[in-house]
C-alpha cells in the first residue's frame, strides 16, 4: 500500500518533537533556560486536525516544561515529555483512544523514534531525517524538521479526508 492509501485510514498523528517540530537545534542560554524554534503553520495545522476530530499526541524525550505550555494551548491533551520508551507510550495512547497502529502517522526524525515509527501504519519523517529513519518511512516530506514538515503530512491527510 501507497502513502495516500494508507492516509485513508488515519484517525492520529504523533510527532517527536525535536528535529520535527524544531529544527532540532536548542539554545542554551547563559542563565541555564533553554529554546528552540518551531514553525507557526505546523501548529495552525495540529489545531486544525483537532477541531476535525483527528487525535494528536506529542511523544518526546524532551524534558521541558514550556513545550507541554506550548502544546496544550493549542488543543492537545496527549504531550508525553521524558519519554524513553516510545513505543509503550505509543501503545498507551492506542489503547486510551480505541486506536489501531494503521490508524495512526507517527513522525519521526532519529532513531528514538525507530520502534514506534515500525509499530504504526503511516511512518514518516522529515526531509533531514536519520539515514535509518528514512528507510522505514513511507514518506518523506520534502520539508525539514521544524519547517513546515508537520504541517504537511496534516494538510495531506485532511485533503484527502476532505476536512481541509
Amino acid at each position: 500500500m501507497n502513502f495516500k492509501e494508507r492516509l485513508h485510514k488515519i484517525k492520529a498523528f504523533v510527532f517527536d518533537i525535536d528535529g520535527v517540530l524544531t529544527d532540532g537545534r536548542i539554545t542554551i542560554h547563559s542563565d541555564n533556560t533553554t529554546s528552540r524554534n518551531m514553525f507557526a503553520r505546523d501548529g495552525s495545522a495540529m489545531t486544525r486536525a483537532l477541531k476535525a476530530g483527528y487525535k494528536i499526541a506529542i511523544i518526546s524525550y524532551a524534558r521541558d516544561e514550556n513545550l507541554r505550555t506550548r502544546y496544550t494551548e493549542l488543543g492537545l491533551t496527549e504531550v508525553y515529555l521524558k519519554i524513553i520508551d516510545k513505543e509503550e507510550k505509543l501503545k498507551e495512547f492506542e489503547s486510551v483512544y480505541f486506536l489501531e497502529p494503521e490508524e495512526i502517522l507517527f513522525m519521526g526524525d532519529d532513531l528514538p523514534d525507530y520502534n514506534a515509527m515500525k509499530r504504526c501504519g503511516v511512518p514518516c519523517c522529515p526531509h533531514d531525517a536519520a539515514h535509518e529513519i528514512r528507510e522505514i518511512s513511507v514518506y518523506v516530506s520534502p520539508y525539514n524538521g521544524g519547517h513546515g514538515c508537520v504541517r504537511d503530512v496534516i494538510e495531506q491527510a485532511m485533503r484527502l479526508h476532505g476536512k481541509w
